[in-house]
């Protein structure tokens, strides 16, 4: 059996395989690619400059497939907002934990406490979350 096979046949597992630990869908594509390759090297023998150069345009063709046809077709989920935290919040009333002073307070939402930004109010005043910008609420006067 020819090296370059044996070299091109684990590259294509060991990318499919890595796709397990890293969370996306990009490996999978790469090692498809390798292994398009792989299937390419049993009926042409090519040099290893242009095996080099065949992956590379096969990486290119097959994240470009990834892209047209397969991530536009991926649904959001049950919770879209599951990670977004901030944006979970949006819409609902809580008591400023701190006075908002020069536009910026503190607000205590379960354990976490937040920073909040709005108009100058007292501490205890009740508060809607109108926007999460970064690791800050905006909010308005309930």
């Amino acid at each position: 059996m020819r090296t370059e096979l044996i070299v091109w046949g684990c590259i294509a597992l060991a990318l499919i395989a890595a796709e397990t630990l890293v969370p996306g869908a990009f490996l999978l594509w790469l090692g498809l690619a390798a292994a398009a390759l792989w299937l390419l090297l049993w009926a042409l023998p090519l040099s290893p400059a242009w095996q080099v150069v065949v992956f590379v345009l096969l990486s290119f063709v097959s994240v470009g497939i990834y892209i047209r046809w397969f991530r536009p077709r991926q649904s959001p989920g049950e919770q879209p907002l599951l990670n977004r935290r901030g944006e979970q919040l949006v819409g609902q009333v809580f008591e400023l934990e701190q006075a908002i002073v020069n536009g910026r307070g503190r607000l205590k939402i379960g354990d976490a406490f937040w920073v909040a930004e709005g108009p100058d109010l007292p501490k205890g005043t009740r508060v809607r979350v109108v926007a999460a910008r970064n690791m800050a609420l905006a909010v308005e006067p309930a």
